[in-house]
C-alpha cells in the first residue's frame, strides 16, 4: 500500500507540471496577457443576453477590466466604425447601433483578441448557427448586422476601440505585435 504523501506529492507534481506545461506562451515562454474591446449591440441588451454573455465570457477566462452602458449617438458611431463609411451597410448600421443602449467592455486574458473572436462566432448569426451552434453569435444573433457582439480583430484595432471609450486606459491597451 502507498503511503498517502507520496499520492499527494505525485499530484502535486503533475499539476505543477501541467501548469508549466499549459500556461506557457510557446513564442515568448511567459504569460501574455492581451486586452481586447468588446461590444453588447443593442439587440443583445435589450433582449436580456447581457447576464448570458457576461457569464460566458467569465467562464472562459476572460476578466472584464471595465465596462460601461452606453446610449450611442450618431456622430459617435459614425466615428467608431469609420472604416466601413463607404460600404452600403453603413448608414443601416448607424441606424441599428444607435438604436438602443449599448454595454462596452475591456476584457482580458491570454490570447484575449483571438479568443473573444472565436467565442462570438461568425459575423453572420445565421451562418453561425449552422457553423459554430455554441457561440455566442449564434446563441443570440439574428443576422450579418444584428449578431448581438462586436469585438477587435486585431491588436491594433483593440488599442484603437478601448482607447476611443476609455481614454484613462489609451496607454496600457496592448502590445503592439503582428497577427494574422
Amino acid at each position: 500500500m502507498r503511503s498517502p504523501s507520496v499520492g499527494f506529492t505525485g499530484i502535486l507534481v503533475l499539476l505543477v507540471f501541467l501548469s508549466a506545461c499549459c500556461c506557457s506562451s510557446s513564442t515568448h515562454g511567459s504569460l501574455e496577457t492581451e486586452k481586447t474591446f468588446a461590444i453588447i449591440k443593442p439587440d443583445g441588451l435589450l433582449g436580456n443576453y447581457t447576464d448570458d454573455i457576461k457569464r460566458t465570457i467569465v467562464e472562459y477566462g476572460f476578466r472584464i477590466l471595465k465596462e460601461k452602458i452606453v446610449q450611442l449617438d450618431e456622430g459617435t458611431v459614425k466615428s467608431f466604425y469609420a472604416e466601413h463609411s463607404s460600404k452600403s451597410f453603413f448608414s443601416s448600421l448607424i441606424k441599428y447601433m444607435t438604436s438602443g443602449p449599448v454595454l462596452i467592455m475591456v476584457l482580458e486574458k491570454d490570447n484575449a483578441i483571438a479568443d473573444w473572436r472565436a467565442l462570438m462566432g461568425p459575423t453572420d448569426a445565421s451562418k453561425a448557427k449552422i457553423t459554430h451552434p455554441h457561440s455566442i453569435r449564434a446563441k443570440c444573433g439574428l443576422d450579418m448586422e444584428k449578431n448581438c457582439v462586436h469585438g477587435s480583430d486585431s491588436p491594433k484595432s483593440a488599442q484603437r476601440e478601448i482607447s476611443f471609450f476609455f481614454k484613462e486606459l489609451s496607454a496600457d491597451v496592448v502590445a503592439e505585435h503582428d497577427e494574422l
